[in-house]
């Protein structure tokens, strides 16, 4: 794994630690509030006006709580199994380091689908169920591209085959605007108070201070979108067009600023 997969693996990991530690509070509170009604017997109404009246609604109420916190927990437990398993999922971040190489394979699969895709609509038109065959399509499939729609469109829609091109497209930005940001070359300045890097390892626009910013400087740095990194020490965005652009704008803000 590079670096940044194993970040994700950290986290994924961390998430799935929290799960079990919640499923365990969840299964320790249910048991105790099992073990609580046991030694109520079975059917055993509240004597109302008897000395224990109050008592026991106490301790019943003892367990409802008790009752309701496991539910919670195994809630946060389920919450945390969720964010475990959704980790890496979001498709290809701008922060792996190989990224391109990952977005440039996607590229040719979703070329050679949509040149599948077009060659199949000229086998359509000449009806030639030998010919999808052969190109790799199923016999249920050839039927159904030959069958057509409800409409009778046979094959191919040209809405699908717009959206393939809208994909290509755009996975083709994403990786002519990764390989400028990665020959980029990485920029530090200070200014009034702080200190701003663009940091093409990191892939991060960073503004660092000597302390604790004031509360007008921090109230300028989340107007723009930049969060607070502990591990970085600094307030980041990640590094693109957008996050120097905003960058620029925080840094003229800052620079105008008598809270630095």
């Amino acid at each position: 794994m590079n670096k940044h997969e194993e970040k994700q693996q950290a986290k994924r990991e961390r998430y799935e630690a929290r799960a079990v530690r919640a499923a365990a509070e969840s299964n320790a509170l249910c048991n105790s509030a099992s073990e609580m009604a046991s030694i109520i017997p079975p059917g055993q109404p509240i004597l109302v006006g008897h000395h224990s009246e109050r008592r026991d609604r106490n301790y019943r109420s003892k367990i409802g709580q008790k009752m309701r916190q496991s539910i919670e927990a195994e809630k946060k437990a389920e919450y945390y199994r969720d964010k475990a398993a959704a980790v890496g999922t979001g498709g290809i971040s701008s922060d792996d380091p190989d990224a391109i190489a990952k977005l440039s394979k996607e590229l040719a699969e979703l070329t050679e689908a949509h040149e599948k895709m077009k060659q199949a609509n000229k086998l359509v038109r000449k009806n030639d169920t030998a010919g999808l065959i052969a190109l790799g399509f199923s016999e249920s499939k050839a039927a159904e591209l030959l069958k057509g729609d409800f409409a009778g469109r046979k094959g191919f829609a040209q809405c699908t085959l717009t959206n393939s091109n809208a994909s290509i497209r755009r996975v083709r930005q994403r990786i002519e605007s990764l390989e400028k940001l990665k020959a980029k070359e990485s920029v530090e300045l200070v200014g009034k108070g702080y200190t701003y890097r663009e940091d093409t390892e990191e892939n991060r626009v960073m503004f660092g201070f000597e302390g604790k910013p004031p509360e007008a400087v921090r109230a300028v740095l989340k107007r723009h979108a930049f969060k607070w990194s502990p591990s970085r020490d600094a307030w980041v965005r990640q590094l693109t067009n957008a996050g120097i652009y905003a960058g620029r704008r925080v840094r003229q803000e800052l620079d105008q600023l008598d809270a630095l």
